[in-house]
């Protein structure tokens, strides 16, 4: 089966979602911070998760910025800081998050090659356009669709369901890349050919749907997208 689209989670995937406080850790004046900042990014991706699938749960949507921000305000609490600035900078840096050293180069393969590409997030369209244009990558997407059309987050089907409605093709058409072993799983199971970026080494989730392709990084995406399995 040739794919149409590689359809990409973006955070953690495309943007390297530690790179907000890592950038603070290094600015002047901020010895403490540069303690603790990898906890404070740890517990803000956790917490920044936990609360997507809670509140899709319990059927008490918000958009991405504010569990965005509840998240980092968990994890700052947790850390012992009480710093309005701080919190501030931070929130300012995830809106101009780093992609992935490799990612224009893999996005430019994969659209010589005749994909279409595209980005399938739990983001605000607001953040999710920020994103992109820091990163420069507005001429390698295609599309970029947020769950904020459906009102629930990943791992629903609707939100799945967004992209054969978008693109006009089947499901098997789609390959579907992520940095999350829960995403990955979730879009198998919606019957997407999945890729699993498993940047940091993590065990499998224990979950019926195991993603066929591994990946350490995208660097090697194109010759499984291209390759058409």
């Amino acid at each position: 089966m040739a794919f149409k689209v590689c359809v990409f989670d973006a955070y953690g995937t495309l943007f390297d979602v530690a790179s907000a406080a890592r950038e603070l850790a290094q600015e002047p004046g901020q010895d403490r911070f540069g303690d603790v900042w990898q906890a404070v990014a740890r517990d803000w991706r956790h917490k920044q998760l936990q609360y997507t699938w809670l509140r899709t749960i319990i059927k008490a949507h918000v958009d991405f910025w504010a569990v965005t921000q509840d998240g980092l305000d968990w994890a700052l609490e947790a850390s012992g800081i009480n710093d309005p600035e701080l919190r501030e900078r931070l929130l300012a840096l995830y809106w101009e998050l780093s992609a992935y050293p490799e990612v224009p180069d893999m996005l430019a393969t994969l659209r010589a090659g005749g994909l279409s590409t595209a980005i399938l997030s739990n983001g605000s369209p607001d953040m999710l356009r920020g994103a992109v244009h820091a990163a420069g990558l507005e001429e390698l997407l295609d599309n970029v669709l947020s769950v904020e059309d459906v009102g629930v987050f990943k791992p629903h089907a609707s939100v799945y369901q967004m992209v054969p409605d978008q693109f006009g093709c089947t499901r098997d058409q789609v390959l579907f890349v992520s940095s999350n072993g829960w995403d990955a799983a979730g879009a198998a199971e919606f019957g997407f050919h999945c890729v699993w970026v498993n940047r940091a080494q993590e065990p499998v989730d224990r979950l019926p749907w195991a993603p066929p392709v591994i990946l350490p990084d995208l660097q090697t995406l194109p010759q499984v997208a291209l390759n058409g399995s």
